[in-house]
């Protein structure tokens, strides 16, 4: 257990056992269903712990030439690779630093094949496709809304595969279960299932939440090995949440309590915004530790940021006493996805990040300071 009065404010803190539990079970699910699992860098790309998680899996998916050489030089592994299109000045380097590059189009595919083949390196080549059904609700997050810019359609394909294209991908889910997979697998198969017999594997894309409590990894785990029976290609998943669900938090501090129209907000020293703007684009309300359930809470406050966007809050919270400026706040499940979207909004000095270890110490990793400021804008 984290003892948060070794810990500054503003901070991002990754528990060492919450992460070492996801990755057993990560680990557990890839050996029993015999596929390979990667980290995909946009959920969760804390560098400092990659050591740890080395320990269970050794892959990496990638979006960027940034982020494929961050598999290269801290996973130790060449990325696979897949952008909605790729900038022509960096894709030597990406190919430099990838064992697999998906395409969004045939038309980015047939642009940079010559590439690969001029590299001299063996790079095996996949096409995104779009199966046009999704049980993701939330528009900002589903990639097969009507009129998606991502992945090719099956009637694009119906004739057949371009040559040289050894694997397909398809990502369609977010934060969904292993019935939802099954679901899509289904309408996959009566799609794209004539063109399985000329790829070597599949890539079945993030958003499988096997960390998450009542998940069902049994059903996961025995779906993949029947597919992978049935058609006899390598299957591939690439979760970024799930490597963090529910492994770390933020800590914050109330600096004021503003009340307007009866409405009291506690005011801290991070901005949604700017540190957790999931909050804002999904949106979700997080859990925070000192509150109560509101039966057990009299005190009711929303929780506002530190910048000057006037949306900069989320609300409402209950708590068994009145807050006063100088109490903490403590975000629960802020690891995955929050760290990798925040921005320098407002010159708002970025939260610390730390690690709490299986020995029961504070380590922390990096502070952040003006110069990372400035230097982003020069």
């Amino acid at each position: 257990m984290v003892d948060f009065s070794q810990v500054p404010s503003p901070c991002y803190v990754i528990d060492e056992n919450l992460l070492r539990q996801n990755l057993s079970i990560i680990k557990e699910v890839k050996d029993k269903a015999g596929i390979e699992i990667i980290l995909a860098f946009k959920g969760f790309a804390m560098w400092s712990v990659f050591p740890i998680v080395r320990e269970y899996i050794n892959g990496a998916s990638a979006s960027s030439l940034f982020e494929a050489r961050l598999a290269f030089e801290e996973m130790k592994t060449l990325a696979h690779t897949y952008s909605p299109v790729f900038n022509e000045s960096e894709f030597d380097e990406i190919i430099k630093y990838s064992s697999h590059i998906t395409f969004n189009s045939i038309s980015q595919y047939q642009k940079y094949l010559p590439y690969i083949e001029k590299s001299g390196r063996k790079v095996s080549a996949g096409l995104r496709i779009n199966p046009e059904f999704s049980e993701v609700h939330t528009d900002l997050y589903n990639p097969c809304a009507p009129g998606s810019r991502l992945g090719v359609s099956s009637e694009t394909l119906k004739n057949g595969l371009p040559d040289k294209i050894e694997g397909l991908h398809f990502h369609t889910l977010c934060e969904s279960t292993s019935y939802d997979l099954e679901k899509t697998l289904n309408i996959v198969i009566a799609k794209f299932g004539h063109l399985f017999e000329k790829i070597k594997w599949i890539n079945m894309g993030g958003g499988h939440l096997m960390t998450r409590k009542g998940y069902d990894t049994n059903h996961l785990i025995n779906l993949l090995k029947n597919f992978k029976d049935k058609f006899k290609i390598d299957v591939i998943l690439e979760p970024g949440s799930a490597f963090a669900w529910e492994t770390g938090y933020l800590t914050s501090t109330i600096e004021d309590i503003v009340e307007n129209n009866g409405i009291k907000t506690a005011i801290l020293n991070v901005s949604f915004t700017a540190h957790m703007p999931d909050c804002l684009e999904m949106p979700y309300q997080p859990k925070i530790l000192e509150s109560v359930d509101k039966e057990n809470g009299q005190f009711v406050y929303r929780m506002g940021g530190n910048s000057c966007l006037a949306g900069d809050f989320i609300g409402y919270w209950h708590f068994d006493k009145e807050l006063k400026v100088g109490d903490k706040i403590t975000f629960n499940d802020m690891i995955h996805y929050t760290m990798v979207k925040t921005t320098m909004f407002n010159g708002l000095k970025h939260p610390s990040i730390g690690i709490w270890t299986k020995e029961n110490k504070f380590i922390l990793i990096r502070e952040f300071f003006y110069e990372d400021y400035k230097n982003r804008l020069s």
